[in-house]
């Protein structure tokens, strides 16, 4: 298990009433409830950080939009941000999929093909429900996490690969990792820092902000006023 520690410059704190939400609008994430503003001092701490971030949150919620937030407006902005649903996916094409794999690997595979981690060089990969990858999955995420090197499919070549990761889930990891399906070492590898996205029910007051918000898309998608 490792640590990472964050400092924070204190010659200036935002005050606890600075809305925040106007820097967070262009990625489409809505709401100046309390619990949001929690939410984009957590981003803004952790954009600029090159560690991995896991985010919590039932279905819904914006992990997609927060994992962007963190990509677009850290240091690695210019370089790729992939992203990866990993419960759509079926195990064996899940692998190929983030390591990628050779002609021949398996049947099927009738031409080489670069896997997301290659294809994200640089940038940030975004693992969306990493509670539904198995546990075999696991093991080779974990290696890559530790060692930053790969290999595809088929193939002992070692590849070095210079990726941020994001992960989210709406799952209880520690509940998982307690039963046994998912893996301690990879969850504490994960959850180097942690944010938690509220679910609509708990910021009511974003409601309104929310309703114009989609008013306003739709009525510029059907070209309507």
């Amino acid at each position: 298990m490792g640590w990472c520690r964050l400092f924070r410059d204190i010659t200036w704190e935002a005050p606890p009433d600075l809305d925040l939400s106007d820097r967070y609008r262009p990625f489409e994430i809505i709401g100046k409830s309390l619990p949001m503003q929690k939410v984009y001092r957590l981003l803004d701490d952790l954009r600029p950080i090159d560690a991995t971030v896991l985010i919590n949150g039932e279905t819904g919620t914006g992990k997609e939009l927060a994992a962007a937030a963190l990509h677009y407006g850290g240091p690695r902005r210019t370089n790729p941000f992939i992203k990866v649903n990993c419960s759509a996916l079926a195990e064996n094409l899940l692998e190929s999929e983030l390591f990628g794999h050779v002609k021949g690997a398996f049947t099927g595979a009738h031409k080489d093909k670069v896997g997301r981690f290659q294809t994200a060089q640089g940038g940030t990969i975004f693992l969306d429900e990493i509670g539904d990858i198995s546990l075999m999955t696991q093991v080779k995420l974990l290696r890559f996490i530790e060692e930053k090197r790969f290999e595809r499919v088929g193939e002992s070549i070692t590849r070095p690969a210079d990726v941020r990761i994001i992960a989210a889930t709406h799952r209880d990891l520690r509940k998982m990792v307690e039963q046994g399906l998912f893996r301690e070492d990879l969850y504490f590898r994960l959850k180097v820092f942690e944010i938690t996205l509220p679910p609509l029910r708990e910021r009511l007051g974003d409601l309104p902000l929310l309703i114009e918000h989609f008013r306003q898309s739709l009525n510029q998608s059907y070209k309507s006023r």
